[in-house]
Parts: structure tokens; sequence; C-alpha cells
């Protein structure tokens, strides 16, 4: 906004104290239910408008009686008023559909004739900068019924209002249409990505090793000879504590038929040594000490190595749970079922670092590491249904045990298919990822073309230069 620049022909500079009279709002006395109860005076507060994108409102979540109007500060605001939040948060904008009335976060703005309600919307809309510079307060910035006074704004002729508002809202009208329909894209992302997942556990993705074997005249080495490989070698190189113990079949009785050549295994099948948590005790966000990752570090593009904190123990007592590249990491805690068993990766780190308690590390059989199987179809539904039954919840917090972990059921491919579906799905999953990128950089260019109108309709004397290609 150009404020205090030059104007066009017939504008003029002024302050909302001279177009409007400045009303401030309050809030009856709440000990006393004849304030409320019973009430049809509509009464706002700022949080009504949090997230609220309509330019007019009717009411607020509450309602106050005659006595709470006349016994508090608040006042009756008439139809038209542009009511604006100046505190907790500054900025929220809407115009009142009926009589209404606000409590004290709001200053708002009874126009004299000659200014349209709509236009000083539109004008507040994008005063959110300049409003909370005016504002003062330690505990939080508030905006003062004489400051808001002072606000600037730019008057045009009331036809150069109509059609300013008007061309505002066509071209807010056109962005939102097509912000509209990026979300639809997304969504449309997300479920494609989904059935890519599908298809892959189910061996509809690729043509399966069996398929392949049979129109080439060939044998191969099924899922189930595959199993027998994994266990030999598991139980050659087992590293964990007491005595071996093999892991039991998965019951399949109600599980679905799999492709020719497949077998059901569970994760415990394919790890090389049990499952463990991470440590967790109070840290510092400074050295020295051993880095430790935090729970947000986990991305599903591995790990970001800058959300760390720093525990008061040297590498030896720890060297046990050291990040090692390609070991996979699932959540076993969050406050989030969606996020509880989330995986990822590790990718090389330049430091030694170790995770916390809130994830578990599975350290794979060197061939499930070789083919990235098990990770990549992590984020199936197949998988997914599974963690949310184990879930249990205490607290509000929902965690998944190791046993539970370690008995979830997955298919297992022949080798060679697995490295096809795998192939498949990266090479789908980046088309995906640019695909994405776009629509996110559009969603983006949308919010910066919403300031270019702005900043062109409040520049500009005439409605036909406002648009914004």
């Amino acid at each position: 906004m150009n404020v205090g620049g030059t104007l066009p022909a017939g504008w003029r500079w002024t302050t909302m104290g001279e177009i409007a009279d400045v009303v401030g709002g309050g809030t009856p006395r709440t000990s006393d239910p004849e304030n409320f109860e019973g009430g049809s005076i509509a009464w706002l507060t700022p949080a009504d408008l949090s997230g609220y994108s309509e330019k007019y409102v009717s009411r607020g979540n509450r309602f106050i009686t005659e006595r709470g109007l006349e016994s508090s500060s608040a006042r009756l605001l008439p139809e038209g008023a542009v009511m604006f939040t100046s505190r907790a948060p500054i900025g929220y904008v809407a115009i009142a559909r009926n009589p209404i009335s606000t409590n004290q976060g709001f200053k708002s703005f009874v126009l004299k004739p000659g200014v349209l309600p709509d236009y000083v919307y539109w004008w507040l809309k994008g005063a959110k900068q300049l409003a909370e510079s005016m504002a003062s307060g330690t505990t939080f910035l508030e905006l003062s019924g004489a400051k808001a006074k002072q606000l600037p704004i730019p008057i045009a002729p009331i036809e150069d209002q109509r059609r300013i508002v008007a061309e505002i809202e066509k071209q807010f009208s056109r962005l939102d249409e097509a912000v509209a329909n990026l979300k639809r894209v997304k969504a449309n992302i997300k479920r494609y990505k989904a059935a890519v997942l599908k298809a892959a556990v189910e061996g509809r993705l690729v043509p399966t090793e069996a398929e392949l074997a049979r129109r080439e005249g060939r044998s191969y080495e099924t899922g189930a000879q595959l199993l027998q490989r994994i266990l030999e070698t598991r139980r050659s190189q087992w590293k964990g504590r007491g005595k071996y113990k093999e892991p039991a079949a998965p019951d399949t009785t109600d599980l679905p038929e799999l492709p020719e050549g497949w077998v059901w295994v569970t994760v415990a099948h394919l790890l090389c040594q049990p499952i463990i948590n991470g440590l967790s005790i109070k840290g510092s966000d400074t050295p020295p000490g051993i880095a430790a990752l935090k729970l947000n570090a986990m991305s599903d593009k591995g790990f970001d190595y800058e959300h760390i904190r720093y525990l008061p123990l040297t590498t030896d007592k720890v060297a046990d749970i050291l990040v090692r590249e390609g070991d996979f990491f699932v959540s076993r805690g969050n406050g989030s079922l969606d996020l509880v068993g989330r995986g990822t990766i590790a990718q090389s780190s330049k430091f030694e670092v170790i995770f916390p308690d809130t994830m578990m590390r599975l350290r794979l059989q060197p061939v499930a590491i070789d083919t990235n199987w098990l990770p990549i179809i992590w984020p199936s539904r197949w998988i997914r249904q599974q963690i949310e039954q184990r879930v249990k919840t205490t607290a509000g917090i929902y965690k998944i045990a190791q046993p539970q972990m370690a008995s979830i059921i997955v298919p297992l491919p022949p080798l060679a298919e697995q490295h096809r579906i795998v192939a498949e799905i990266d090479r789908l999953f980046t088309i995906i990822r640019e695909l994405e990128c776009t629509t996110e950089k559009e969603v983006c260019r949308a919010v910066v073309l919403k300031s270019a109108v702005m900043h062109a309709a409040f520049s500009l004397p005439a409605a036909s230069n406002v648009g914004v290609d």
C-alpha cells in the first residue's frame, strides 16, 4: 500500500477518525449469568474471526442481554459497521451484517456518509502491518482508540470506491477459485499416492516375477525361498542378547490371497537384531555432550540433523544407539495418531548422533536394505491400519510397543520383483513430487497476486487498471 504517497486526481489522504466514529467494545461481567443467559444481542470476540474468511458477520459464539450491554462498555454497532481487531491479534476485519456488539478486543468504525463499508474493509484487510506499527504494549500489542483514529486511509470518489470494490472481489474470486482447484489437485495427488502403494502391496503395479518367468521360460526364486535365505542369514548373524529365537510365522487365516510367488512375513523376519528404543534424558540446546535427535527431526526424506539437542553423555555410553546410515526408524509415540509409526531411513550424518526414546530402530537384514522394500511400502494403508490397531493411548499420547511393531505383517515378493516395484514407485513419486512442487508454487503465487491486486486497487483511480494476470 502506498501510504502517504501521491494519489490519483480526486482522491485524498485522510484518517479513520475523520471518516468514522471509532467505537470500542467491552465484556459484561461473566460471573453474573443475567448478562448472558437468554441474551439475544450478537457479541463478537477476536476468536470468532480466527479462520473466518467471509466479509460479513452476523454473530459470534455468544450472545449478551440488554443488561449485559448496559452494564459494560460494550456498544451496539449498527449494520454496516466495520469491525477491526485491535489486540490478540491485530488485523481481523469484518462488516456487521446486522446490529452487533464486540468485546474490548475491537476498534470498530461506524462510517460517515460517502464512504462504503466494503471499501474500508478491503483497505483494512491490507493494513495489519500498519496498525501493528502504531500499536503499543509489553505483554501484547494493542491499538488504542486514539491510534485507531489516526490510521491513514486514501479516500476515493464514491464511484471509484464502488468500482475498486467490484474489481477486487472479481479478482479475488478468480484467485480463490484457482486456489480451490489447486487444493483439489493436492487431494487427488494424495489419493493417487495411496493408490500406487496399494497396487504395490497387492502385486498389481508391475508384472510379477512368476508371470515374467513363465513368459521367458525360466525359473526364479520365490518369496518363500527368499524368506528361507533371509532366515538362514538371520540365524547365523543375529546380534541379539540371549538365546536366538525364531520369529513366529504370521497367522494368514484372514489375510487376502497373495500374487503367485509372494509370501506373508512379519517385520521380525526382516530384522538382523532386536528392535530398540532410543534414549531420553535432560539435555541442552548447546554443547557439550552427545548430539541427540528430536522427534521433529524425522521427515519423509530422512532426518533433519539440525533438530538436535545435547545430552551429557560420551559416545562409549551410547554406542548401541548411534544412528547409522541405512537404519530404519519409526516414531513410537506422538500426540497425533497419524504420526505414530511414521517411518524414515537415516541418511549419513556429519557428526555422531543418537536417537530419542520417542523413536525405535528397526535394523534390517542386508537383503531388505538393498531393495528398500519395507521402508517404501511403510506409508501404505495396509501397514498403517495395522499400526493403528496396535496403538495404545495414555494421557492423550498414542504409543506402539516393540512386540506390536515386530508383529506387523507385510507381503514379501521375489527379490527381483521387489527391485522393479521400488523402481516404479520411485519413478511415479518423482513425478508426483514435481507436481506437488508446482501446485504449491501456484498457491503461493495466488497469495502474491492478491497482494498485487490490493496494491493496485489503492494506487490507481480506475478499476480497469486493477486487474492482474
